[in-house]
């Protein structure tokens, strides 16, 4: 794969701090054309900059296609780590989690669907880089489960890696749906949570019938 690159120069504080508008931009670009239907040209035109002028922020296009990425998984790690290692029930965590995994479709979709969508494109060593973020997002959910597993909120014969993929996945395939069907994040997140949850619950043991 060809990597077009640009000469690095060094960085101002005044160009540090517009970088966020470059990887916003990038972020719009990518996820309406892919990362193969996108140029620099394509960046630098939704920002009114010359192409040669990316190169003060990115040394080429897979670099910014990285960094989307990153800040499309890196967000909902942090979020999660917070509510993970927090004081609440098993119960209360899972539902956190569910929302916060939900709530970036709102205002940060473009970098969802971009991380959903187009991450395998990532060169190697960048998929890894992302790839580990990801797996840490998973390992959190994991542990959630686990404890709930553990604590007696959910039930014993769960198995937490698998119902933790199950989780993830139907929370993922909802960026590809959920505006078709005019439905609110807010509203998606509390029947999700509500379903999920719901359903980890331990079940109500039978009532013998009298005789």
């Amino acid at each position: 794969m060809a990597v077009v690159s640009f000469p690095s120069k060094p960085r101002s504080g005044g160009q540090r701090r517009r970088k966020p508008e470059i990887v916003e931009a990038a972020a719009r670009v990518f996820a309406e054309r892919g990362f193969h239907g996108t140029t620099t040209q394509d960046i630098a035109d939704v920002l009114g900059i010359r192409q040669a002028s990316l190169y003060y922020y990115f040394p080429s296009k897979e670099a910014a296609f990285e960094q989307v990425c990153l800040k499309g998984v890196e967000d909902f790690f942090e979020a999660a780590k917070l509510i993970a290692d927090s004081n609440a029930s098993a119960r209360e965590r899972l539902s956190l989690l569910i929302n916060s995994h939900l709530s970036p479709l709102a205002d940060r979709g473009d970098f969802v669907k971009v991380f959903l969508n187009e991450r395998q494109h990532l060169p190697t060593e960048s998929r890894r880089r992302v790839g580990r973020w990801s797996r840490g997002v998973e390992r959190l959910f994991e542990a959630v489960i686990k404890d709930g597993v553990a604590g007696g909120e959910f039930r014993p014969d769960l198995n937490a890696r698998l119902t933790t993929l199950a989780v993830l996945g139907m929370c993922n395939a909802a960026a590809s749906w959920y505006r078709k069907e005019n439905v609110g994040i807010a509203m998606l997140s509390v029947e999700f949570s509500r379903l999920v949850v719901d359903g980890l619950g331990k079940r109500a043991k039978p009532k013998r019938a009298r005789r």
